[in-house]
C-alpha cells in the first residue's frame, strides 16, 4: 500500500487529487454537534494543500436513497472544513453535475473544493458492479489521483471506496495509515494483559469480533443493551430491557467457550433500571433506581451498568497493557445514564496500557462526556470498519489501496 508521504515525494503541485474522506458528522439540524472526522483528515488535507495539489474532497454523510435530500448535504461539513483550514473551501451543489465539473475546473493550486454528499447518487452504492463502475468512472475524470482517507467507509464496496482506486494512481491518507497502524496492534503482537471493553445496544453486532476474540484476549467485559442479551443467557429475569431472544443460544455458546478458553468474561453485577426509556432530548431526571443483574424487576429496563460494575470494569481495566472499547455501557446520551460510559473512559485514561477507542459511538461518548482526546492511545473515526478489521474480514477499501 502507497502512503501519501510517496505522492509528495513524486510530486503534486497542478494535480488534481481526489481525497476520499469520512466527513459523515453528526447533525442537529445543519449543526454540526461532533467535528471529530473532519478534524481527522485535516493532516492529509493541509499536506495536499501545502504542496500545491488542487484538492477534491468527497464523502457520504447519512443514508439518504440515492437521491438529493437537503437534510444529508455536505455544505454544513465543507463550511466547518473551510474554519479549520483557515482558508476557503469552494462546494460543490452536485456530485459529478455541471457544478463538480466547474468547480473542480476553477480550483487553483493549494485550494480545496468539497463535493455534496456522493449518495445523493445511486450509483456510489449500487450492488451492481456496471452500475457502480460507471459511477466511478464519472468521479475519475474530476481526478488525477487518487487518496484513500475514509477509514470509516473501507468495509464498504462503494464506488468512491472501492471502485474509483482501481481508475487513478492510488495512495492512503495520514488517517488510514495510523488506523491500520492502530489495528495491526490489536491482531499482531499484541501486549498483554489484553482487555476488550463491548457495549452498544445489539449483541448480533458484535458477535463475529466476540468470536474472533475468544481466541485472542485475555478478559471481556459486556455492557450496553447487549449485556441484557448475555444476562437472559446466564438464567436470568431481564425484564422490558432490550433483549435479543434470537441470540441467546449462540451467547450461551460463547460464555461456554469463554470459560473453555481461559478468557474471562465478565459481566454487569448491578444495574440502573427505570419503567421508561428517558428522553434525550428533554434530559429531565428519571430518578433510577439501582439492582442487582439478577434482580431487574419484570416492569423495568436496564439503562446503564451500576456503581459495583463500574469499580468492578475498572480493575479489570488496571492492569491492561492493551485496551480495546467500543460501544457505551448505558444510555450515555441522557445525564442519569452516562456514569457507566465514563468510568470505562476514566479507566482506559488511566490506563497506562495502549488504549484504543473503537470509534463510532464511543468515540462520541468521550468527546460528549468531555475527555481530553489525547489521553487515549488512539480514538477510531469507524467503528464498523474497526469491528470487521478485527473480525478478521477483508475491507474492501484497504484492498483496493494494496497494489
Amino acid at each position: 500500500m502507497k502512503t501519501i508521504d510517496e505522492l509528495l515525494a513524486e510530486g503534486v503541485s497542478g494535480k488534481r487529487v481526489f481525497v476520499r474522506a469520512d466527513l459523515n458528522v453528526p447533525l442537529d439540524g445543519g449543526t454540526i454537534t461532533d467535528d471529530g472526522r473532519i478534524r481527522a483528515v485535516l493532516p492529509t488535507v493541509k499536506a495536499l494543500v501545502d504542496a500545491g495539489a488542487k484538492v477534491v474532497v468527497a464523502s457520504h454523510l447519512g443514508r439518504p436513497k440515492g437521491a438529493p435530500d437537503p437534510a444529508f448535504s455536505l455544505a454544513p461539513a465543507a463550511a466547518r472544513l473551510g474554519e479549520l483550514l483557515d482558508g476557503p473551501v469552494a462546494f460543490a451543489s452536485d456530485t459529478v453535475g455541471e457544478s463538480a465539473k466547474a468547480t473542480v475546473a476553477g480550483l487553483a493550486d493549494g485550494q480545496v473544493a468539497v463535493l455534496e454528499n456522493l449518495r445523493f447518487n445511486a450509483g456510489e452504492t449500487s450492488k451492481d458492479d456496471a452500475e457502480r463502475g460507471a459511477f466511478a468512472d464519472e468521479l475519475a475524470a474530476l481526478a488525477d489521483v487518487y487518496v484513500g482517507d475514509g477509514f470509516g467507509a473501507v468495509h464498504r464496496k462503494h464506488a468512491s471506496v472501492y471502485d474509483l482506486p482501481a481508475r487513478l494512481p492510488h495512495y492512503a491518507g495520514y488517517l488510514i495509515a495510523t488506523e491500520v497502524g492502530v489495528l495491526k496492534k490489536l491482531t499482531e503482537d499484541v501486549q498483554r494483559p489484553y482487555v476488550v471493553a463491548l457495549g452498544g445496544a445489539k449483541v448480533s453486532d458484535k458477535l463475529a469480533v466476540i468470536d474472533q476474540l475468544l481466541g485472542k484476549a485475555d478478559r471481556l467485559l459486556i455492557g450496553g443493551g447487549m449485556a441484557y442479551t448475555f444476562l437472559k443467557a446466564k438464567g436470568y429475569e431481564v425484564g422490558i430491557s432490550l433483549l435479543q431472544e434470537d441470540q441467546v443460544p449462540a451467547v450461551k455458546e460463547y460464555i461456554e467457550r469463554a470459560e473453555k478458553n481461559g478468557v474471562e468474561l465478565v459481566l454487569p453485577v448491578d444495574v440502573l433500571v427505570s419503567t421508561e426509556f428517558p428522553d434525550l432530548k428533554a434530559k429531565a431526571p428519571t430518578h433510577p433506581t439501582t439492582v442487582a443483574a439478577d434482580a431487574i424487576p419484570a416492569d423495568q429496563e436496564g439503562l446503564d451498568i451500576g456503581p459495583q460494575t463500574r469499580t468492578l470494569y475498572a480493575s479489570k481495566l488496571a492492569d491492561a497493557a492493551t485496551v480495546f472499547w467500543n460501544g457505551p455501557m448505558g444510555v450515555f446520551e441522557h445525564p442519569d445514564y452516562a456514569e457507566g460510559t465514563r468510568a470505562v473512559a476514566q479507566a482506559l485514561v488511566d490506563s497506562k496500557g495502549f488504549s484504543v477507542v473503537g470509534g463510532g459511538d464511543s468515540a462520541a461518548a468521550v468527546r460528549t462526556l468531555g475527555f481530553d482526546e489525547n489521553a487515549f492511545g488512539h480514538i477510531s473515526t469507524g467503528g464498523g470498519a474497526s469491528l470487521e478489521y478485527l473480525e478478521g474480514k477483508t475491507l474492501p477499501g484497504l484492498a483496493a489501496l494494496e497494489d
